[in-house]
């Protein structure tokens, strides 16, 4: 029973250092050292080489999508490789080439995409697609988190290509075509136009999106009328709702009025009920007279009985 007690808190702790752990990310190189560490424990010595596999992140990190394939170096160069969106052709080098890697693929959601807003300048374009990012790292049964490193993916006689056809949110709208947008190590961001709708290349590992221009903030002269449609609508809508509530307690009040009067007659009626059962109410000639109850009135015999004289 107390084992069980402190590994049920054990797990608790865990869960609230994750929690966190992942409210407190605001740096995007943050973020993919946590998806690092996440993957890798999860990556066991049987993983399949050439394989994909889905990588459960915790809770706290709902919407970002991982996925994980183990290659060979020299295999990856000889025959490339396909990663969800990511196409890495024949020729792909990878420094240093060590015997196996690890390579990640994130699509970190519109969500948590927003943090590439913090971390580089993005002033006049808004993303409009995941942010995807396609890394790399040493791995074999003796690599852990402690020892592992970041390899370098570059491309060969053919570019690296991302396909965002089917991540992004202007996909299905006609006459928008964004820009490429690559985000370097060093804070920069390269804007590029698509190779063919939705398409981009690269020549190396890295996180990819799709951005279009900010749309123009309207003149200062459409702002105040906008502020004075706005001022007047609250000024219309205040005096109607007020007329309504003066309507409604005007009614009210009528209504308390009448029950009252209905009431007070009601009350007069039954008084005049009850005094008329008391006393009768005749007809005398035109007029109506309260009358008494007919009584015969009892004859008295006297004791001493005086003949009348004849």
């Amino acid at each position: 029973m107390g084992s069980l007690f402190f590994l049920t808190l054990i797990i608790l702790l865990s869960l609230a250092l994750v929690r966190t752990e992942a409210q407190g990310i605001k740096s995007a190189r943050l973020l993919d050292l946590l998806i690092r560490d996440y993957t890798l424990k999860s990556s066991g010595v049987h993983f399949k080489t050439g394989m994909v596999h889905t990588v459960d992140l915790p809770a706290n990190f709902s919407g970002i999508k991982v996925d994980t394939v183990r290659f060979r170096c020299g295999s990856l160069r000889r025959y490339g490789a396909q990663v969800k969106e990511f196409h890495l052709g024949i020729g792909v080098t990878v420094q240093p080439c060590v015997e196996r890697l690890l390579v990640i693929r994130q699509n970190l959601d519109l969500n948590w995409s927003s943090i590439y807003y913090a971390n580089y300048d993005l002033s006049g374009y808004q993303i409009v697609s995941p942010i995807l990012g396609l890394l790399a790292y040493n791995f074999g049964s003796d690599v852990n988190v402690s020892n592992s490193f970041e390899i370098g993916i570059h491309a060969g006689g053919k570019p690296i290509t991302i396909d965002f056809i089917n991540v992004s949110t202007t996909a299905n709208v006609s006459g928008i075509r964004p820009l490429c947008a690559s985000f370097e190590n060093d804070g920069k961001v390269t804007l590029r136009n698509p190779t063919s709708p939705f398409v981009c290349v690269a020549t190396r590992h890295g996180h990819y999106g799709l951005v279009i221009k900010s749309p123009p903030a309207p003149p200062p002269s459409m702002q105040m009328m906008k502020k004075k449609i706005s001022l007047w609508k609250v000024v219309v809508g205040s005096s109607v709702g007020t007329a309504i509530g003066v309507i409604l307690l005007g009614l009210l009040l009528v209504a308390m009025f009448v029950k009252v009067k209905k009431k007070a007659r009601m009350e007069e009626m039954e008084r005049r009920a009850y005094e008329e059962e008391a006393l009768q109410v005749s007809m005398v000639g035109h007029v109506r007279a309260p009358t008494a109850t007919v009584t015969r009135t009892v004859p008295i015999i006297e004791h001493e009985y005086i003949p009348y004289p004849s």
